[in-house]
């Protein structure tokens, strides 16, 4: 069982919760048990599980990367000038891994999954999901 979800972004920086719609697709097509595996398809977005009840989690996890990672970078020698959202991916991960109890992802009382957007806005963006079945 195979998906690819389109996001729009609006801004450079930005975290999407897209665990209900994972957990929609899943009931969908009837994931009983298993993983499901969240991918990104891009170099400069990737995905994280983090906090999903206080918003400042998500504006501090932003300005804390950019402070490690300052957009405009004098040195940096890549040729678009998105060197910040390229680490920015390679620190948060591409991809998750997730479990599938009984239909439902098994997440913390405080965990949603997010979609990290570094390098925005854009449209379409892809996150591809696969169920593997236990």
């Amino acid at each position: 069982m195979e998906k690819t979800l389109h996001i729009d972004t609006n801004s450079r920086d930005q975290m999407i919760d897209i665990t209900s719609q994972i957990e929609h697709w899943l009931k969908d097509v009837g994931a009983a048990d298993g993983i499901v595996i969240a991918s990104s398809l891009h170099t400069t977005a990737g995905i994280t599980v983090n906090e999903n009840a206080d918003p400042d989690v998500k504006t501090d996890f932003l300005r804390r990367l950019d402070e490690v990672y300052p957009w405009e970078q004098e040195l940096d020698r890549h040729a678009e000038g998105n060197t910040a959202a390229h680490l920015k991916t390679s620190t948060v991960g591409h991809a998750q891994t997730l479990i599938i109890s009984n239909g439902q992802l098994v997440l913390g009382t405080w965990q949603g999954v997010y979609f990290c957007e570094f390098d925005g806005p854009r449209k379409n963006r892809k996150i591809h999901l696969k169920v593997i079945s236990s």
